[in-house]
């Protein structure tokens, strides 16, 4: 089986006033079909920056990236946007929903842009899932901000992809909800053999993945 994800020795080194600053130093990683894999670490550790050069929206600026099989070296934004179309989700701290939509409208509009068949229903189950089919038509200020969160994984979940990037998706929560919308990550993820990376300061949500990867200043160090 090949892995849905391999980095292998991976550097980024981006510019700043005071000089370039290395956030990744030699990273290899790699995430198989179906496994659900926590990265930990203290703030600054790269944790977010692995998961920007692993989907494309930052380039790395040394050694080579598989995402679902497919080199990202050399690829165009348009390519990496055909290759993350449908098949690769995220999910931020922030819930980054469109406050002028519905909750059942923010998560169809990705459905329809990725050109999938029966977005309508798509949204519908994914909603459903996480509870809210009884809120598809509230708008994000008529949300608590768990419901946000639901909506936000409910999109990401939507089109079926095959894997899921979170990054820390209940740092925003209280404790109480923010293991609420956990367990849905984890379960629907795991219910449709979605591959999970989750990064998170958490270690009870870490605890629940099937695998735990620790950074540190740039490296992966467990």
């Amino acid at each position: 089986m090949n892995p849905a994800l391999t980095l292998d020795d991976i550097y980024l080194t981006l510019p700043a006033a005071s000089g370039p600053v290395e956030i990744l130093k030699g990273v290899s990683f790699r995430a198989m079909p179906g496994e659900s894999v926590a990265i930990v670490g203290p703030s600054g550790s790269g944790k977010s920056s692995l998961i920007a050069v692993s989907t494309g929206i930052e380039r790395a600026t040394k050694g080579a990236i598989s995402l679902l099989g497919e080199s990202l070296e050399g690829k165009s934004e348009d390519q990496l946007a055909r290759l993350r179309r449908g098949r690769v989700s995220l999910v931020f701290q922030s819930f980054h929903l469109l406050g002028t939509m519905n909750a059942f409208d923010n998560v169809r509009a990705p459905l329809e842009i990725a050109k999938l068949e029966n977005v309508d229903d798509l949204a519908r189950s994914a909603l459903a899932a996480v509870g809210l089919a009884q809120r598809m038509d509230h708008y994000p200020g008529q949300l608590s901000g768990g419901e946000r969160q639901r909506v936000a994984v409910a999109r990401a979940l939507a089109s079926n992809p095959q894997i899921v990037f979170a990054d820390e998706p209940t740092g925003n929560l209280d404790t109480t909800t923010g293991s609420m919308v956990a367990d849905m990550l984890f379960a629907i993820a795991r219910e449709r053999n979605a591959t999970l990376v989750v990064v998170t300061h958490d270690s009870a949500i870490a605890a629940r993945a099937d695998r735990i990867v620790e950074m540190r200043d740039g490296r992966v160090v467990g």
